[in-house]
């Protein structure tokens, strides 16, 4: 196996999230799709994984797949969170969190990854259910990220996340396609 690795491609295997100059329904719906299919694609790639393979990394100085899934859970509740707030406070500043030190925690590094599949699939259920009721008028609602000061809508954020998810599933590949060597 190659020694050298493009560390920028090992790190966003499926390129980074662009967002389209205009949003169609046919993105919205592919999107939306993606995300609902989520909890079945990471539970079909990890739930037969061994505590030896949960522990391969994507890349140097990556994840492990463990910390990729138990990360997709808090990250998804946070947006959860974050569409709630868009839909019931107006322009409101969403919580930032340190994902990176989240993952160190216990329950972010446990070797046990069936919760986090069992959030993320109940999660999704209901995530799903609030985008597929949205106006055209819910879909424009904004909130603000503190860290940039981006504001940004709900609409795009349906893609940012629906990308999120074909992200990590992909990191998830890629450990197991190198078995965590880099």
């Amino acid at each position: 196996m190659e020694n050298t690795f493009n560390l920028e491609k090992l790190k966003f295997p499926i390129g980074q999230f662009q967002k389209p100059e205009t949003i169609s329904q046919n993105d919205l719906d592919s999107w939306i799709n993606d995300i609902e299919s989520f909890p079945s694609r990471i539970k079909n790639l990890t739930s037969s994984l061994t505590v030896e393979e949960l522990n391969w990394i994507y890349r140097p100085q990556g994840w492990n797949i463990k910390q990729v899934v138990h990360h997709c859970a808090d990250s998804h509740i946070n947006s959860l969170i974050r569409f709630k707030l868009a839909l019931t406070e107006e322009l409101p500043t969403i919580k930032p969190y340190e994902e990176q030190l989240w993952a160190e925690l216990a329950d972010g590094n446990s070797n046990d990854i069936s919760p986090s599949l069992q959030l993320i699939e109940g999660l999704h259920k209901r995530w799903v259910l609030l985008l597929k009721s949205f106006s055209s008028t819910e879909l424009k609602r904004l909130f603000i990220h503190p860290s940039n000061k981006k504001t940004s809508t709900l609409e795009e954020t349906i893609g940012m996340y629906a990308w999120h998810g074909n992200h990590h599933l992909a990191h998830i590949e890629q450990a197991l396609a190198h078995k965590g060597q880099f």
